[in-house]
């Protein structure tokens, strides 16, 4: 099989538009699942009545595979043709949507989350990455910045379209949504998408496999599997058998460091992390994003079942965070060669860590100007500072040939922070429980896991005062990078948007 050499695209061009169309499409639908899911899940709670814990397995079962497997998914595009790759997670994302939307109780709900988070991790990195490969270089910055702008409209509306759905019709409709927009986008990368062979055209089978790295996610998908398990069963488990878990998972992450040092094609390359700047800049995203995925997943359960808000008044209640995100995304990105990252990735996890704590005092009667709205206004501000700011660092002194598994890989560390905050601050805060949680419990708990979230973005900023230089990335424009949209459990949100 022979693939013609199709030329760069330009922007304005008819096969410019339709393949900007087609990525979009898909993307969008990632965006707005990861935000509408999250609003709906004190209604699906009620429908398949079930408690806190299987409601972090509809968060985490997604963010386990995704997280895992985002990497793999990439080698896979890079290897068997961008286009194939994506028509497959588009492919799976609809038929995992299906089965979410029908089904019958939440372990099988669970189980299509974590089928649609394998299919994400083929989605996502083959969307940006079509982009960047058809458009030409002059080209390639307009695309992505209306690919990240148009996506970001879709997360703006999500919390309204979701709350809309799950108040007037069924939680279901969140994910049957996605169906009639998968199905034009793969219409329109059917028609428009040029086909690519991929560097693995020629390479037998057993090669490929090689390349892919499948030991190294089989080991990451385990290990983290047996962390947040028990962390999220603490209620039903002995202590015991919950520190068992964990230690076995730990150990598991272990040998996958092993052999990621000792594997000739590793997912991901322990020599990234011996650049200075990379690392620092994953330990903050590590802390800000689990801090965002927690707030967000239990803010949502306390604004609905602890203070009996509406879904549609709960997906309103975030809009700040896309609003000033959209806004200020840009005269951030323009501040960041003036003042180098040093500054902002200190101040702006402080700000997110105040935030944090102003929201810390929600308490049952409160109304969302006096409860909810500075604590979100705050943390919105130091999200800001900290969302291009760290993308930058992380790639700025990576050499060129691995700035895309970089790229990646701080895309995983956002979807990892997400996995282990949603499993990990419920049980510590006491909210591990078998059951449903009392409303004035709820509100409570709320409160102390916002103070650990707090505890951890203030602990990123000071990882960046100290360990960052006031010279990095002053000095130097941000490469063009997609605008940073909020996603309130990681489908494709701020780390998927950036790379």
């Amino acid at each position: 099989m022979t693939t013609a050499v199709v030329p760069p695209l330009a922007y304005g061009s008819r096969a410019g538009r339709l393949v900007l169309l087609a990525t979009v499409l898909a993307s969008g639908v990632a965006f707005l699942d990861g935000t509408v899911v999250t609003v709906a899940l004190p209604r699906i709670g009620q429908d398949l009545d079930t408690g806190l814990s299987a409601l972090q397995w509809v968060l985490d079962g997604y963010l386990l595979t995704l997280g895992s497997l985002v990497l793999v998914g990439g080698a896979l595009g890079d290897l068997l043709g961008r286009r194939r790759v994506f028509l497959w997670g588009m492919y799976g994302f609809a038929a995992t949507s299906l089965l979410c939307g029908i089904a019958p109780d939440a372990t099988s709900l669970v189980a299509a989350r974590l089928a649609q988070g394998a299919s994400a991790a083929l989605l996502v990195p083959a969307s940006l990455a079509i982009l960047s490969a058809s458009f030409a270089p002059e080209d390639r910055g307009r695309a992505i910045g209306a690919w990240s702008g148009l996506s970001g409209v879709a997360t703006a509306f999500g919390p309204f379209v979701g709350g809309w759905l799950v108040d007037e019709a069924s939680w279901r409709w969140v994910f049957l949504l996605n169906l009639p927009l998968l199905a034009a986008a793969v219409l329109v990368t059917v028609r428009a998408v040029p086909a690519d062979r991929g560097s693995g055209a020629g390479v037998s089978r057993r090669e490929l496999v090689r390349r892919v790295d499948l030991p190294g996610a089989a080991l990451t998908v385990a290990g983290l599997a047996l962390v947040v398990a028990p962390l999220i069963e603490a209620g039903r488990l002995p202590a015991g058998a919950v520190a068992l878990g964990v230690v076995v998972g730990l150990l598991l992450l272990a040998v996958f460091v092993l052999h990621e040092r000792r594997t000739r094609w590793p997912m991901l390359p322990p020599s990234l992390f011996r650049i200075r700047t990379f690392s620092v800049a994953n330990v903050v995203t590590l802390f800000v994003y689990g801090a965002l995925s927690a707030m967000a997943f239990l803010l949502s359960l306390a604004l609905q079942q602890g203070l009996g808000w509406s879904a549609l008044a709960t997906g309103a209640s975030l809009f700040p965070i896309t609003l000033v995100l959209l806004l200020l995304s840009p005269t951030v990105g323009a501040l960041l060669p003036r003042v180098g990252a040093r500054v902002l990735l200190t101040v702006g996890p402080l700000l997110t860590a105040l935030g944090l704590v102003l929201l810390a005092g929600l308490e049952v009667g409160d109304s969302y100007v006096e409860g909810v709205l500075p604590g979100l206004l705050v943390f919105s501000l130091g999200l800001v500072l900290v969302v291009t700011p760290v993308t930058t660092t992380a790639l700025t002194d990576v050499p060129a040939d691995r700035q895309g598994v970089a790229s990646g890989a701080n895309n995983a560390v956002a979807r990892v922070a997400g996995l282990l905050a949603i499993a990990v601050l419920p049980a510590v805060v006491g909210l591990a429980a078998a059951g449903t949680v009392a409303p004035e419990a709820l509100v409570d708990g709320f409160g102390r896991a916002m103070l650990v979230a707090a505890g951890l973005c203030a602990l990123g900023g000071v990882v960046a005062a100290v360990a960052l230089r006031p010279t990095d990335c002053a000095g130097e424009a941000p490469e063009p990078q997609a605008t940073p949209v909020p996603c309130w459990q990681a489908d494709a949100g701020p780390a998927a948007a950036r790379h």
